[in-house]
């Protein structure tokens, strides 16, 4: 997915890495058996130990660790069974310990992989540098007071995986595609709920620019704590179009972090970028190595759900379904379980016909979710059949639909409610036929002359007499016979 900036001085291509906070879906913190919920009221979620109390111990939440191994195995990485938490320094309001319990060189995940679903129908690989565990901050409030700034310590100690990639990334829309595929991924595993709004998945993304050519890396910025795919995608244009512009004058680039500014839609600068070395990193004395039991990886790898990349090939191979159908309705868990249910016993195509098309455009209107549907996949399934069986037409099932979405009625006592049934009754469409073509002798003059694409006026108009309910294929048959003699 080339995507070049055409500078004064030639093409300069963007090269892009992505860190991932992602918030461990889990009841409790990473070392304290605080809850998680969201949208709490402020400080009633802390613990002595979140609170940074003198003499308070961490104690590792088992389960923030079966979920950290869970998705490295989901993104198909390494897991080290050994690694070590350390301490990373600085002093910020919302940090009461003064330092975060994080890993540095020994993560929990080593390098893994995300496939990107292309445009095209291909993929291409992008490498995960590492996973690992380490706690959230708290949450500074600045829009309460106009003095004076508010700390709500909820958030502090909740557990993250921060997920890295490597600098494989070559676009916005790239960046996107491996976000989307990303949150998928770890919403089929069940370790994180992916919802940004919430903030529970969050991303830094690192940014720098070089000549198409090139293959040294030059100074990256990072721009920090980005809460939507379409606000990084937009925060990497505006960023990397900055750096051409610098490099272009005759200026360099500083390495700092950066805020994206959602509403100027720009990024701007908020501190020099740390270093490794200025956080002080040193292995946590509190605790020891963390050591995973390899029967335990195993296990957890037995368990794993088949995951987006794997159902949609099997999508493809089983259903006959294009990749980009099948990627659609693998995007989502739920969406893929819809489907089948709908298409089992059924013809696959037109089952995903019917859910990618009027399904999803009656889910977005109304505002619903796909585990609170507005049509049941019972129901849209035994609608399929009535078509299948000739009970209705193509047309009338539409309508059909939207009466389904309207009433929450099935179908079937739709169609017996408001006599919706196909009429298949030749006699009875022969008749309205024989009076379309009586009408309109001109037209059928055409026909014969050789206008065999007007034959479709004289369905539409046979549909129109019937209110849709004539078998289209029977109308298509007599007016052939009668008009064409075949």
């Amino acid at each position: 997915m080339a995507y070049l900036i055409e500078g004064e001085t030639g093409a300069w291509e963007v090269v892009i890495g992505l860190e991932v906070h992602a918030q461990v879906i889990s009841h409790a913190k990473l070392f304290s058996g605080a809850a998680t919920a969201f949208g709490a009221e402020p400080n009633t979620q802390v613990s002595f130990v979140d609170a940074g109390f003198p003499g308070m111990l961490p104690v590792i939440n088992e389960v923030c660790v079966e979920q950290a191994v869970r998705t490295g195995l989901g993104l198909k990485a390494q897991i080290n069974l050994t690694s070590v938490f350390a301490r990373k320094n600085y002093f910020y309001a919302d940090l009461p310990q003064g330092y975060q319990i994080s890993q540095f060189d020994k993560p929990i995940v080593g390098e893994g992989e995300i496939l990107l679903d292309l445009d095209d129908g291909t993929t291409r690989a992008v490498g995960i540098e590492r996973l690992h565990l380490e706690q959230d901050a708290g949450k500074s409030i600045h829009d309460m007071h106009p003095t004076k700034s508010f700390i709500d310590l909820n958030r502090s100690g909740v557990a993250l995986m921060e997920i890295v990639s490597k600098p494989d990334l070559r676009s916005p829309e790239e960046a996107g595609l491996y976000l989307t595929k990303l949150r998928s991924i770890l919403r089929y595993l069940g370790t994180c709920d992916g919802n940004m709004q919430e903030g529970s998945m969050r991303c830094d993304a690192n940014v720098s620019v070089r000549p198409v050519g090139s293959t040294e890396l030059r100074t990256r910025c990072e721009i920090k704590n980005v809460n939507s795919i379409r606000f990084v995608q937009q925060a990497i244009e505006y960023e990397a179009r900055r750096h051409v512009e610098v490099y272009e004058a005759g200026g360099t680039i500083k390495q700092e972090t950066r805020l994206f500014d959602s509403g100027r839609g720009e990024t701007r600068s908020m501190r020099s970028k740390e270093q490794a070395h200025d956080y002080r990193y040193f292995p946590d004395p509190d605790l020891l190595p963390l050591v995973i039991p390899a029967e335990l990886v195993e296990r957890i790898k037995a368990d794993l759900p088949e995951l987006p990349d794997e159902k949609k090939a099997r999508f493809m191979s089983e259903y006959g379904l294009n990749a980009y159908d099948a990627g659609v309705l693998v995007a989502e868990k739920a969406s893929a379980e819809f489907f089948e249910t709908v298409a089992k016993g059924r013809d696959a195509k037109a089952a995903c016909n019917w859910v990618m098309g009027d399904f999803f455009a009656a889910l977005n209107a109304s505002g619903r979710t796909i585990e609170d549907p507005p049509v049941s996949a019972a129901n849209l399934g035994a609608l399929i059949d009535l078509i299948k069986d000739g009970t209705l037409s193509g047309r009338l099932a539409k309508d059909v639909f939207a009466l389904m979405v309207e009433t929450g009625k099935d179908p079937a006592t739709l169609v017996e409610e408001r006599g919706l049934r196909q009429v298949t009754d030749t006699g009875a469409i022969e008749a309205e036929v024989d009076k379309i073509i009586a009408a309109n002798p001109d037209k059928v003059e055409q026909v014969k002359a050789g206008k065999v694409t007007l034959l479709g006026w004289f369905v539409g108009q046979v549909m129109k007499a019937t209110q849709g309910k004539a078998n289209p294929g029977v109308v298509n048959d007599l007016l052939k016979k009668k008009v064409l003699g075949e």
